[in-house]
């Protein structure tokens, strides 16, 4: 739970990967809770580049992100990943985020590894109202 804890308290620009525009879809409903507790969430999403989401441009990948990434929250199928931990380790990202029901052992392994902190199989959503 400190984990948790620190991960929230720090962040302040989330990479959201696998954002959607569809409102009945959980990233989107995340993504818009994020945004009004205060964070500043970019949308990823190589299918929709250029659109808004929540008035926020989506970017193709975190790699297209300027700034420093506290966190990538994680959006994608447990075998997917791991492709987007190798991601946030290449871009200097502090932390992963593995959405519930998303769990890569040998992913988060990797991203520890690299000096990421990070969470499995949680949502923000649900963690931030328990702080």
């Amino acid at each position: 739970m400190e984990i948790i804890r620190q991960i929230l308290e720090k962040s302040k620009t989330i990479a959201m990967v696998g954002a959607s525009p569809k409102s009945h879809r959980a990233s989107n409903q995340v993504m818009h809770f994020l945004l009004s507790k205060g964070y500043n969430v970019i949308p990823v999403n190589p299918r929709k580049v250029g659109e808004q989401i929540h008035g926020r441009e989506v970017v193709s990948s975190l790699t297209d992100i300027k700034e420093p990434i506290d966190m990538v929250d994680i959006f994608r199928n447990s075998a997917e990943a791991g492709d987007v931990v190798d991601e946030a380790i290449a871009v200097n990202a502090e932390a992963v985020w593995m959405q519930l029901g998303v769990i890569n052992e040998s992913a988060a392994e990797k991203a520890q590894a690299a000096g990421l902190k990070v969470v499995m199989d949680r949502c923000p959503a649900i963690e931030i109202p328990r702080l």
